[in-house]
Order: C-alpha cells, then structure tokens, then sequence
C-alpha cells in the first residue's frame, strides 16, 4: 500500500494549476500540455516537429510566464553563428578590459525556432549547451541557471536551406512532439474568440506566475529524489526499449538513454496525476514521442511505408504489462 505524501498533492496541484494557466492561452489537448510540463520537470528538451502558425511560440511563452521563468527565442537562420547564440567577450577599449556580452541562451525557457536552419557548427553548439548545461566562452565556463530547457522546431515539409539534425543531436531531445492543427471548427472557433477577448496579439504581458523560477526547481528535486518506480517497471521499460531496437525494421534503435528517458517521464507523469509512485500508464503514455525519434529505419523498410511510430506502438502492444508492482511503501 502507498502512503502519500503531502508535498505529493501540494506539487499535483500546482502542476495542474500551470497547465490550467497554459490552456486558458493555449488551445490545445491537455495531454499535450501536461507532457511539455512533464519534460520540463525532468529538465528534458523538446522538439516540436509542426507545420508555421500552430501556436508553438505562444505555447512556449505561456508556459515560462507561468513558472515565472526568464524566457528568450532565437530564429535559427544559416547565418547564425555559435557565438550568436552563446555570446562572446567584447574588448572595452576605454576600461581596458573585455567584457563578456551574454548571448540569449542564458535564460531559462530557450525557444530555438526552426533549428534545422542553422548550419551543423551552430546546431552543435547548442546542442552541447543542452547536454552539458554549461557554456564554455574563450576559456571561462558558465553554469546554466535552473531550470534551464530548450523548446525547439522544425519544419516537417520544408526541407530547402535546412540542415536536418543528426541521429546523435535528435537524441538529445527528450520528447518530440506536435501541437497539429485544430482538432476541430470549435477550436478554431475558440482561437478566434480568445484572440478578440485580448485585444493585443501577445498576452502574455497580463499573465501572473503560479509559482517561482526557484519553486519549479523544488518539485523538479521532489520528482527526482521523491517518486517510486518499483523494479518491475524497470524491467518494463528496458523490455519496451529493446524490443523497438530488435525490430527487423530497424537499423539502429533507442540508446539507453531512452530508457533513461522514459524513466524521468514516467516519474513527473506519476506527480502530475497526484501519485509518488509510477504505474504502467505513466510509461506508456510516452512510449512513441520518447523513443520514435530515436529509430533510424533500414532502407527497405521506409519503402515498405513502415514508420518509427509504427514500430513502437507495436512494442507497446507486444511486450507484456507488468501485473504487479509497488509492493513497497511509501
């Protein structure tokens, strides 16, 4: 039997509570909201793979104003350099000194608008800033300040001047996802009105935190060193991954980082939901945004029309739900 903390439901609430805040902007499903919120919990990146005007930016906006974040976009273009997006140190001729002039990635919430435009060398440099989560400028090494995660997108169809990302660099992203198109003539409706209700373009200027920069962090901890997930899901998970990897579809499957990934994941989904502990669900629910990425198909098989998704949905449904687990209390 499972105890529940008080912190658990305190934390549960306020996650629902940003959600809450993020809808009321954003329309969009809950669900995907709650998985941005749950990436974010495990300082997870995110890259968001969707057509111009689906309202990522506004999403990502939202969502910093709402856990009083600092937030900064960058628009990735094949002329950007590392240093634009970094910084560099600047010679102060009258002071006799450089001084360090901070690029945007020294925020909280990073939104890298259309990534695969920029040339790989730039790419690469953020992409070690998300890894490493620290900067290294002519020498001098900089922490990121925390919470610290990277919203990215790319185009789906348009491919010319773009340089896609590599395996390696997807792998980075802990979660990839798409907000789509309305899901009905109701929602489109509803962006219309909302739109008419602001008065203003960007709204975000109104909206009041539900929580701190530094509270957000505290439940971060709290999902790391706080949510049980029992042996049985470990093996679960470990089960789902290398049955993707051992598709006869796939040339090169999920590392284990993700794994690793699904691990976190699980764990922030379990707090959202008002629970210190995981259960199969919580895994499954991000089986395919958190490892088809990771798939690189074998020639044959993208003729056939298979897609990774299709790979790991099949994973999911093969691979046999642990029937107990959590013996443990809390």
């Amino acid at each position: 039997m499972y105890l529940l903390h008080s912190s658990t439901l305190i934390y549960s609430k306020k996650c629902n509570e940003i959600i809450s805040l993020v809808n009321t902007y954003f329309v969009g499903p809950w669900l995907l909201i709650s998985k941005v919120l749950a990436a974010a919990l495990v300082n997870g990146h995110v890259l968001f793979e969707d057509h111009p005007g689906l309202g990522k930016t506004l999403l990502a906006k939202v969502f910093a104003k709402s856990i009083g974040a600092k937030y900064r976009r960058v628009q990735f273009t094949p002329d950007l350099l590392p240093s634009d997006i970094l910084g560099t140190k600047v010679w102060r001729g009258i002071e006799g000194r450089f001084e360090l002039v901070k690029g945007p990635i020294f925020t909280n919430i990073l939104l890298a608008d259309e990534i695969n435009r920029a040339p790989a060398k730039t790419q690469a440099a953020l992409l070690e800033v998300m890894e490493e989560r620290q900067v290294t400028i002519e020498g001098e090494t900089f922490k990121m300040e925390e919470p610290f995660f990277v919203l990215a997108t790319q185009n789906p169809i348009e491919y010319e001047g773009t340089y896609p990302l590599p395996e390696a660099q997807l792998d980075r992203f802990i979660l990839k996802l798409s907000t789509g198109y309305p899901r009905s003539i109701n929602e489109e409706v509803e962006i219309l009105k909302r739109r008419l209700s602001w008065r203003v373009d960007d709204p975000t200027a109104y909206i009041k935190p539900i929580i701190s920069a530094q509270e957000f962090v505290d439940i971060q901890r709290y999902v790391e060193n706080k949510i049980y997930i029992d042996d049985a899901l470990l093996q679960y998970i470990a089960s789902l991954v290398r049955k993707v990897r051992e598709s006869d579809h796939v040339e090169a499957g999920p590392s284990p980082r993700g794994g690793l990934a699904l691990l976190k994941l699980s764990k922030a989904m379990a707090l959202i939901n008002g629970r210190n502990f995981v259960i199969p669900d919580d895994v499954k629910i991000f089986a395919v945004e958190a490892l088809a990425h990771r798939i690189v198909l074998k020639p044959e098989s993208v003729f056939e029309g298979v897609t990774p998704e299709s790979i790991v949905k099949q994973a999911v449904d093969l691979v046999e739900v642990p029937k107990e687990w959590g013996k443990k209390a809390m």
